[in-house]
């Protein structure tokens, strides 16, 4: 059996130019990166800025397992199933990070038949993206304990800096360091620490802002600590805004690159969904909606995360709601969710019981999802081991809650084996019309309290929430601060609707327990930390780069 990136590898892609043209683009209108990437400069995107929006497809997922979900690859398949009956579209995902490239899951450009390429390059440096918003955030970082050093104007207490260095890599052991040791000439000594590039306020600023411009105002706004009167400091404050946004003038621009099957494809921006808000940029979503008549996006892992975040956060900078929504789910997770450890699900043969007792799982998300009053369908990402018996445990599921079930066979036989969900994603969108949107909360017009309460009883099924002294006291800050109209961010295990990682399939009677908030008031919201998640991952016992090497003639083997 092929890998992921042999089947990439032997995949004959077009020019970009030519995919380009496929959109109505010439090769002026390009800045390209080799033969098969290129960025959409802000010119072009001009040129499209009064054309009708297509339709917005969200794909979205129930809480991920050690088992796999295929939450791209569906992605992906169904750009190209839609393709091949005859509608245009195009597919807007996020960047794949450094982090789980080298650590946990190797690659991240889809599966299979259903891939975006070069694979290789998308999920190594790419166009730079990354890079440039680590340098950006360090930047801000350098500028901070220089502004210390040289006098501190300002009067900024080095105890509450909150802004962090990043780096695009899973790294326990940076996650607190001190700096500054060395005496005078190397500045103040503090403790400090590292995030994960994808962390990054910066990162989360990129992909909901709308222009440069938008994008130095976001600058402008970041709080990175506190003065010794206990007042937040901003970017403005300390004036490297404009430095920062030069630094991503290229990074701003969406990336276009294409499916196996050459639908056209952007894949800019990437923020993880844990620990930030788990959606691809608000341009390439934009310009996706503006260049095709469907355009597929995906939120980070399941609906309780990503999905929660793109309706909640990312709708109101987006200007347009989902006009229908896929969950993804598979007959192995559905197992997982009902008790069958990963390592047993190889030999553990047909459990109709235990897909019941998973199934939970997939109701909770649907319920979800048709709370904010849009069209879902359920797609099972099928496996050669899914028995009928087992299929139809969830299709029952499904049919109690009037949610559309399609199999899905795009890893195996791409675009053909999403035709059947292409078109029952189509025929939902057309007998749906365009139905009123439901948010979860008025983010303007409620307390912070009052949206984590929304959050965590309608969407995770929790009981409520217990904060701690920290929490508390930086509630009755922020509002008096006047933070108190921005949205909710969750900080959250992506494993289980609570924030206990074991609590899988559908937990009851649980709290939500917040030890912390983080206010990311340049990309526009507050983050509420919880449990035990770390905004810099590390390194599992056997990381994906073990298994990774490249040939004396630069072909790279093992990435995923």
């Amino acid at each position: 059996m092929l890998t992921d990136i042999q089947i990439a590898q032997q995949n004959e892609p077009k020019r970009i130019t030519e995919i380009a043209e496929g959109l109505g683009f010439k090769e002026s209108d390009l800045d390209q990166y080799g033969l098969y990437k290129a960025k959409i400069p802000q010119r072009t995107l001009d040129q499209i800025q009064d054309r009708e929006d297509g339709k917005l497809i969200l794909v979205t997922a129930i809480n991920p397992t050690a088992a796999g979900e295929g939450k791209t690859t569906i992605t992906v398949g169904l750009g190209d199933a839609l393709q091949k009956i005859g509608k245009k579209s195009m597919v807007a995902l996020r960047e794949p990070s450094f982090g789980p490239t080298f650590g946990l899951k190797g690659g991240a450009a889809g599966g299979g038949y259903a891939q975006v390429v070069p694979m290789e390059d998308i999920n190594m440096h790419f166009t730079g993206d990354m890079h440039a918003i680590t340098t950006a955030n360090n930047l801000l970082s350098a500028v901070i304990d220089n502004h210390i050093h040289q006098g501190n104007k300002l009067n900024i207490d080095n105890r509450r800096i909150t802004w962090k260095r990043v780096v695009d890599m899973n790294d326990r052991n940076l996650r607190h360091v001190v700096v500054g040791l060395g005496g005078p000439g190397n500045g103040y000594p503090r403790e400090d620490g590292f995030d994960i590039t994808v962390a990054s306020e910066v990162m989360a600023a990129l992909c909901l802002a709308t222009d440069l411009s938008d994008l130095r105002d976001r600058f402008n706004r970041i709080v990175i600590g506190e003065t010794r009167d206990k007042e937040p400091v901003t970017v403005e404050q300390l004036g490297c805004a404009g430095a920062m946004t030069l630094i991503m003038k290229d990074a701003i621009e969406p990336n276009l690159v294409q499916t196996l099957e050459h639908t056209p494809a952007l894949v800019h921006g990437g923020p993880f969904a844990n620990i930030a808000h788990g959606c691809n940029s608000i341009i390439a979503t934009k310009a996706a909606l503006k260049l095709a008549d469907y355009a597929v996006t995906e939120a980070g892992f399941g609906a309780d995360l990503g999905g929660e975040k793109f309706m909640d956060i990312v709708t109101p900078n987006l200007g347009k709601t989902p006009d229908a929504v896929v969950i993804v789910t598979t007959i192995r997770s559905m197992k997982m969710h009902g008790g069958i450890p990963k390592k047993e699900l190889k030999d553990a043969g047909e459990d109709v019981e235990a897909v019941k007792a998973g199934v939970v799982n997939l109701e909770k998300h649907i319920e979800t999802m048709q709370g904010y009053n849009v069209p879902v369908v359920v797609a099972l990402n099928e496996f050669v081991a899914d028995t009928d018996a087992e299929i139809a445990a969830v299709q029952e599921a499904c049919d109690q809650l009037n949610v559309p079930f399609v199999k899905a066979s795009v890893w195996e036989n791409g675009g053909e084996g999403g035709v059947d969900l292409a078109k029952e994603v189509v025929e939902l969108i057309d007998q749906s019309g365009q139905p009123e949107f439901k948010p979860l909360y008025d983010a303007e017009n409620t307390s912070i309290k009052e949206k984590l309460d929304a959050i965590v009883t309608k969407v995770y099924g929790g009981r409520g929430v217990v904060y701690e002294s920290k929490a508390e006291k930086q509630i009755a800050d922020f509002e008096k601060n006047g933070w108190g109209h921005l949205p909710i961010c969750m900080a959250k295990t992506q494993y289980s609707l609570s924030d206990d990682p074991s609590k899988v399939a559908r937990p009851t009677d649980f709290d939500i327990h917040i030890r912390e908030f983080v206010p990311k008031i340049g990309a526009g919201f507050i983050v509420a930390l919880t449990g035990d998640v770390m905004t810099m991952p590390g390194l599992p016992k056997e990381p994906a780069a073990m298994k990774m090497d490249i040939k004396e003639d630069g072909t790279i083997e093992g990435l995923f």
